[in-house]
Parts: structure tokens; sequence; C-alpha cells
């Protein structure tokens, strides 16, 4: 049975709930799957003060557990047009996995949220993508088989790059149903080729 991991980092939930979303659609295509967070690097004075979410069940990663899966989809909040500082700390730490090759051929993906609908989404999934690609993974996006990324009916995230959330300047909003879909497909298809490439 392929593995698949859900990696991510999430200040406020968004992208706790995002990472949620794509492990339901891993396992209803039949893989394993484990759902792992990046350590906090912000100080928990800091992050109590600024009402960081600090009751996430996820378990806290080390980088050598990405080794033991066949897919690894990453998910994180946007910062400036770029992934946060967390997750960057974190795959900076890979260069072990990168030398050895642990990760060539496995499966990959990203997913992101931001505050605003213009709020550098691509650009941070970009950010994501290039750091699966040069750990030698075959990325997986968000295909326009799901055809709910299109319209301009509601506020929506999404694009082939990878699922998105936005969540308003204050946080407020939360992920949406057609959010939450996104990920889940996305989260199927990764899983589904995986399961192609590994069993």
């Amino acid at each position: 049975m392929a593995k698949v991991l859900i990696l991510y980092y999430s200040a406020y939930g968004h992208i706790e709930a995002m990472a949620e979303a794509a492990a339901e659609g891993a396992r209803a295509a039949g893989a394993e799957v484990d759902i792992r967070r990046v350590p906090e690097t912000v100080p928990e004075e800091i992050a109590r003060a600024h009402h960081f979410k600090l009751d996430q069940p996820a378990p806290v990663a080390a980088i050598g557990d990405l080794a033991n899966y066949d897919a690894i989809m990453i998910g994180t909040g946007t910062r400036f047009g770029r992934m946060s500082s967390q997750m960057a700390s974190f795959l900076d730490q890979g260069g072990g996995l990168w030398m050895s090759g642990a990760l060539n051929g496995k499966v990959g993906g990203a997913f992101t949220s931001t505050a605003s609908q213009h709020g550098g989404q691509e650009m941070t999934l970009f950010s994501l993508i290039a750091n699966l690609l040069h750990f030698g993974l075959a990325v997986v996006g968000l295909d326009y088989g799901f055809a709910d990324q299109n319209g301009v009916d509601e506020v929506k995230g999404g694009s082939p790059y990878g699922a998105t959330t936005i969540a308003g300047s204050d946080g407020s909003r939360q992920p949406s149903e057609t959010d939450l879909a996104g990920a889940r497909y996305q989260g199927r298809r990764i899983a589904e080729t995986a399961i192609k490439l590994f069993g």
C-alpha cells in the first residue's frame, strides 16, 4: 500500500484544515496516510500573544521521516509571496535526503493559503514545488478535473499548481467547501499516482 505524508505548517488553522481534507482524499484512494506538522520556530509567548493555534494534534515531523513515504504533499501559508520561514527552515535540513537521493522518483504536491485573492498563492506554490523538484519528486498539481476551481460565483482558491484557500486579512474566513474539495481532489490524485508507481 502506498504511503502518503501530508506535511504542513499552519499558524491559525487554515492550512491544518486543508491538510486534513487532503488526507481524506488520499485515504479515499486507498493510501496509508500520515499527517505531520513542522516545528514552530516562533517563541511560545509570542505565538500566544498573536493567537496562533497551538493545540494542533498532528505530531511534529523530523526531516528524516520524509524518506519513509512514497508521496509527500506539503502545505503552508504564504509569507510575502513565498513559503513560511517555519517550512523553509524544515526543508533546509534536507541536505542529507538530497545527497542520498532518498526522495528521487517519489510523488509530491503543494497547497497554500493567503489573506487575499492576489496575495501570492501561485508564487508560494512555486516556492514549495521548487523544493520538491530539487528533492527529485514528480509533482502533481490540482488539474482541471477539479472543475470547481473555475468560475467567479464565489471567492475560491485553487490553481493548476495546487489547492489553496483565502483566509481574509483578519484570518476570519475559513476554507470553504470548494477549497476543501480541491484539497481532497489533489490528495486523491497524489495518492492515485503513488499507487500506480509503488502499489
